[in-house]
C-alpha cells in the first residue's frame, strides 16, 4: 500500500479535449472518510534546452491564452499517442526553432502540478545544434518568434516576468548552476 493512498471509488468524466481530459474522482481517504478530487489528465510533454555554439539558449516567444500574454520559453510540446519522448523532443526542437541536433540527452522528468494534474514534462538537452536546411512547419495554430539569449539575459527576462513558466525557469537555473561548476 502507498503511504496515505486514496482509493478511487468512482470516476465521472467531465470533459475530453484535444490536450486535456477532466474528471472528478470520489476517493476514500486514509481515515476512512470520502472526498472528491478534480483531476486533469494530460498525455505528457517534452522540453528542450538547446544551446548555440556561442553558448546562447534557444528560446521562443509565444502568446499563452491562459495567461493572456506572451512569454519566453524553451522549445516544448505535447507527446503524441504512442510517441517516445525523445522523438517528440527532436520534432519540437525542429518545428519551433529550425534547429536540429546530433544528440538529445534526457536530463530529468517532473510533474508540473501534481495536486490536480498528471502532466509530466521530460526535459532534454540538445547537443551540437545546427540550423536545418529546410525548416519544419509549425502547427497551424502556433505562432512563435525565435530568440537566442545568454544565461544572464535569461535571468533578466525572469526578473521582467517574460520568462514565467516552471520548465523554462528550471532550465535557466540549471544552466546557471552549470556555469558555477566550471
Amino acid at each position: 500500500m502507498k503511504k496515505f493512498e486514496e482509493k478511487t471509488l468512482s470516476t465521472e468524466k467531465i470533459y475530453q479535449g484535444k490536450i486535456i481530459d477532466l474528471q472528478v474522482d470520489e476517493v476514500k481517504l486514509p481515515n476512512g472518510k470520502t472526498s472528491k478530487r478534480e483531476l486533469i489528465k494530460h498525455p505528457g510533454a517534452v522540453a528542450v534546452i538547446a544551446l548555440t555554439p556561442e553558448g546562447k539558449i534557444v528560446m521562443v516567444e509565444q502568446y499563452r491564452k491562459a495567461l493572456e500574454t506572451s512569454i519566453v520559453e524553451i522549445p516544448a510540446g505535447k507527446l503524441e499517442p504512442g510517441e517516445e519522448p525523445i522523438i517528440t523532443a527532436a520534432r519540437e526542437l525542429e518545428e519551433e526553432t529550425g534547429y536540429g541536433c546530433e544528440k538529445l540527452d534526457h536530463l530529468i522528468s517532473f510533474y508540473t502540478s501534481p495536486g490536480f494534474a498528471d502532466e509530466i514534462v521530460h526535459l532534454y538537452v540538445a547537443e551540437n545544434i545546427t540550423p536545418l536546411e529546410t525548416a519544419r512547419e509549425l502547427d497551424e495554430d502556433e505562432f512563435v518568434e525565435l530568440l537566442e539569449v545568454t544565461v544572464d539575459e535569461a535571468l533578466e527576462l525572469m526578473k521582467e516576468k517574460r520568462i514565467y513558466d516552471a520548465k523554462t525557469a528550471f532550465a535557466v537555473q540549471y544552466l546557471q548552476l552549470q556555469q558555477f561548476q566550471k
